[in-house]
């Protein structure tokens, strides 16, 4: 069997040199085809015409460069590569595939992957439509314009392969209809998620934000996205990406998480946080979890800074009145201060002051000032408690004597493990 290889190659190498071997009259010509690209001029058709014999030869040895060259790799050489992600012209995700495939899937084009061998895919999908493909994009009509109809927008998730866990939604555009003034309930617009875990409507503007939905067990439970849009015009645009994850992979989120974050340090903000114009929403009721780094024992949440009020909004959840005389005004701590919204931080306890005992905790906090205590005085919060975890809660209705709650933003940083923080 070697023998024959061997021969063989040999044969193919004395086939490509006696074709590289021509009179230089000949080579001339070819040179002359070469540089229109492999096509003949007017005198070598013509002579063609006439039944020249050398001409005739030459068309059959005569391949343009990259003819040759492919048609010699083609022999010896199987370009594969998997279908990975993949970074899109566009600045969007895909999975990296032949052009057929892609095609025969629904996808569509957006540059290049593999060294050159593969199409960056995207896939992007409107309503009333269903996807399987890992990483599709979830679009308002008429995207990348905005959507002022009114109506139902819905796409169902099937699972790609039974051991996808979770559906992880990242709103790359998430503008809608904010709620109403007085009880800030989602009664014009809203993002409702069903066939997973129970997850709250939400609405206005959410840019930034995600959720992890619980994607069940087996392929026949399908996951709706729905965006219901009502009442006044309005420019809506939304861009959901929709990315599946196997339950065995490290960034799958722990259960009873609907956010879920991971790094020694980051932002957390409630879903339609504005300083200015955000609303804390009502009918909220959710985890919000961070993953415990390496060596890492605490973690610590600081209020983030607040550039546009005078009096920093950057949390501001029920009791926040405008009677600077009400205890509420600063921070409510425990269940007798916030019964009706709060943020619970279990076991929480000001920057510089001893953890507390555990029967002594506080963990829920509300008001106007961000405080593990009552109190004017906005502190940074440490809390030691694992795993990392926060809840937030809110009802149906706002007291009537708060100030337009903007809910809140966190900035965290986890502490490491050291005598004070064990």
């Amino acid at each position: 069997m070697g023998l024959k290889c061997l021969v063989i190659l040999f044969g193919l190498i004395k086939f490509c040199k006696a074709n590289e071997t021509m009179n230089t009259d000949t080579l001339s010509k070819v040179a002359d085809s070469r540089a229109t690209g492999g096509i003949y001029l007017t005198k070598w058709n013509r002579g063609l015409e006439r039944g020249h014999q050398d001409t005739k030869k030459i068309e059959h040895r005569f391949w343009s460069p990259v003819q040759r060259e492919s048609k010699f790799l083609s022999l010896f050489t199987v370009v594969t590569f998997p279908n990975g992600g993949c970074a899109g012209a566009s600045g969007d995700n895909g999975t990296c595939m032949t052009a057929r495939e892609c095609s025969s899937r629904g996808g569509s084009a957006n540059g290049y992957c593999a060294n050159g061998f593969g199409l960056c895919c995207i896939f992007m999908t409107s309503c009333e439509s269903s996807t399987s493909e890992n990483g599709t994009y979830f679009v308002n009509s008429g995207y990348p314009a905005p959507y002022d109809g009114t109506g139902s927008c819905e796409l169902t998730v099937i699972k790609s392969h039974p051991d996808v866990c979770q559906i992880r939604l990242d709103f790359d555009r998430f503008s809608i209809a904010g709620p109403e003034q007085m009880n800030h309930v989602c009664n014009q617009d809203q993002f409702i998620v069903s066939g997973g875990n129970p997850i709250p409507a939400i609405c206005g503007t959410n840019q930034g934000s995600h959720m992890y939905v619980d994607a069940g067990i087996g392929t026949t439970n399908p996951v709706k996205l729905t965006f219901v849009t009502s009442g006044n015009p309005f420019e809506r645009l939304w861009k959901v990406k929709v990315t599946q994850i196997p339950c065995n992979t490290i960034y799958k989120a722990d259960e009873g998480c609907l956010q879920y974050y991971t790094g020694v340090s980051g932002q957390l903000q409630s879903f339609n946080y504005h300083p200015v114009s955000g609303l804390q929403l009502s009918n909220q009721d959710y985890g919000i979890c961070i993953r415990i780094e390496r060596n890492f024992c605490g973690i610590q949440y600081t209020a983030c800074v607040d550039t546009v009020n005078n009096r920093s909004r950057a949390f501001t959840l029920t009791g926040n009145s405008n009677n600077p005389v009400n205890s509420m005004i600063g921070s409510g701590s425990g269940p007798n201060n916030c019964a009706n919204d709060w943020l619970l931080i279990p076991c929480a306890a000001n920057v510089g002051r001893l953890q507390p005992a555990q029967a002594l905790c506080t963990d829920r906090i509300c008001g106007g000032t961000f405080a593990a205590d009552l109190s004017m005085q906005a502190s940074s919060v440490l809390s030691t408690v694992k795993p990392f975890r926060l809840w937030f809660h809110t009802d149906s209705v706002e007291a009537p004597a708060d100030m337009g709650n903007r809910g809140f933003c966190l900035n965290y940083m986890q502490q490491p493990c050291t005598n004070n923080v064990i």
